[in-house]
């Protein structure tokens, strides 16, 4: 059989692919997995260092640790913010899921860098909206009870120092002054504690003339106006 003059067949090109001189290495699934795991460990290294290996939390002496190696007091509200940014539930104790939190969110993995960290957690803090809320954290930080609603004054004392003292010292040293000799309360409950708040931000002080009894102050900084106007007569 005769063979047939078979037709010419069109040279197919090949499909164009990207090689990695073509553009930048994606990282994979995996490796994004490896590194975020890798980082977790090392958070969950500097947490075991402060933690109580029988509870599982780092305790008050952990956190005294964690100041020492910081070094700062456990007073300073630097400490008291790296709470907030925890959003730690229980005074004197951090949890490995709050440490987590507030290291991942700082970008932070070691006492080094932690420290460094600290002055830019404070400024975060100060900013408005987010030290209306740390304020607030403040006040139920020490709670030490889950029925307990109110701090005793010589706690409150401390703790207006501690928050606000740099903000609105000459309001906080005459209100500290006020409760220190008052007898009609023994203890601060969350409403007078942000009504304070409020008072130190729309009053001026300390000639309080835009102080009005008329409006719904917590009766207590009431009092507190009227002890001031007797000390100014």
């Amino acid at each position: 059989m005769p063979r047939t003059a078979s037709k010419p067949t069109k040279k197919r090109s090949k499909p164009y692919t990207v090689t990695s001189s073509d553009t930048d290495p994606v990282p994979s699934a995996s490796s994004k997995t490896k590194k975020s795991s890798k980082e977790n460990d090392e958070k969950y290294k500097l947490f075991n260092k402060y933690a109580n290996t029988s509870s599982g939390v780092i305790d008050p002496e952990g956190i005294e640790k964690l100041c020492s190696k910081l070094k700062v007091s456990h007073t300073d509200i630097k400490i008291l913010m790296l709470a907030w940014k925890m959003k730690a539930e229980r005074q004197g104790y951090f949890t490995k899921a709050e440490w987590r939190r507030a290291l991942k969110a700082l970008k932070v993995d070691t006492i080094k860098k932690l420290k460094k960290a600290l002055p830019e957690l404070e400024k975060e803090v100060r900013k408005p909206l987010n030290f209306a809320d740390f304020y607030a954290y403040a006040f139920r930080y020490c709670l030490t009870d889950e029925r307990q609603n109110c701090i005793d004054i010589g706690t409150i004392c401390q703790l207006l120092d501690m928050v606000l003292g740099s903000t609105f010292r000459d309001q906080v040293d005459h209100f500290v002054d006020y409760l220190k000799i008052q007898n009609d309360y023994k203890v601060i409950t969350m409403d007078q504690w942000m009504g304070f708040y409020r008072f130190c931000n729309e009053i001026s002080f300390p000639d309080m003339t835009n102080y009005s009894l008329e409006l719904a102050w917590p009766l207590i900084l009431d009092n507190f106006f009227e002890w001031m106007r007797e000390k100014q007569a």
